[in-house]
């Protein structure tokens, strides 16, 4: 079962996870250790059932919200636990549980990556949109996430600046213990590294904030 998650203040462990395949990712059980933290609703949630758009993102509902779904040029806020299916050094990226500090943005204005984007506000080739409370698991291409980031500037042998791409990116933030800036590290060695021709699958836990019916 898991332990409750957003509904009390709980932090993942920064010790290193084994990586996290496409094929676990999509027959994981509500339970693995990276979604604890985010799913509160997921104690009784069975097997996970993902659902496939063309574009190549996949779904899958741990907890159906309710209200009214975010329209276009709405202010939205999330939580999510950022993961990947293929790291050497552990699953988990990023949390903005354990940070405190919710995700935010206005749907369409180019601020965040298409996978997020339409795994939140729904999309024209077969995704829901989410409703306030929801919580869902999305599995995203690099083609709908970070793909632009591992490449050189045009004309240019530099590097893209990752802390300035389509969010969300960490925060460039170093902690005390870090070897690096920790989270935004592992992001930029995953994501944003011309060194690196594969970009892995993106793996997004997400919950919607909102006003519910």
């Amino acid at each position: 079962m898991l332990p409750s998650l957003l509904l009390t203040p709980l932090a993942l462990s920064s010790r290193s996870l084994p990586p996290l395949t496409r094929r676990t990712a999509l027959l994981l059980p509500g339970t693995p250790a990276l979604l604890a933290p985010l799913l509160a609703h997921a104690a009784t949630a069975p097997a996970l059932t993902f659902s496939s758009a063309p574009s190549g993102l996949q779904w899958a509902d741990v907890k159906l919200g309710s209200g009214v779904p975010p329209a276009p040029g709405a202010r939205v806020a999330i939580d999510y636990v950022m993961s990947t299916t293929g790291a050497r050094y552990g699953a988990k990226i990023d949390s903005t549980v354990e940070r405190n500090a919710p995700y935010t943005w206005t749907l369409g204005d180019g601020s965040t990556i298409v996978g997020l984007e339409q795994a939140v506000a729904g999309s024209d080739d077969g995704v829901p949109p989410m409703l306030p409370g929801g919580v869902r698991r999305v599995i995203v291409p690099s083609s709908l996430a970070y793909a632009e980031l591992a490449k050189p500037k045009p004309n240019s042998m530099q590097m893209q600046d990752c802390s300035t791409g389509r969010g969300p990116i960490p925060p460039l933030v170093a902690k005390e213990g870090d070897l690096g800036y920790g989270e935004f590290q592992r992001f930029k060695n995953i994501y944003c590294n011309a060194n690196r021709p594969y970009q892995p699958d993106l793996v997004l836990d997400v919950k919607l904030y909102g006003k519910r019916s």
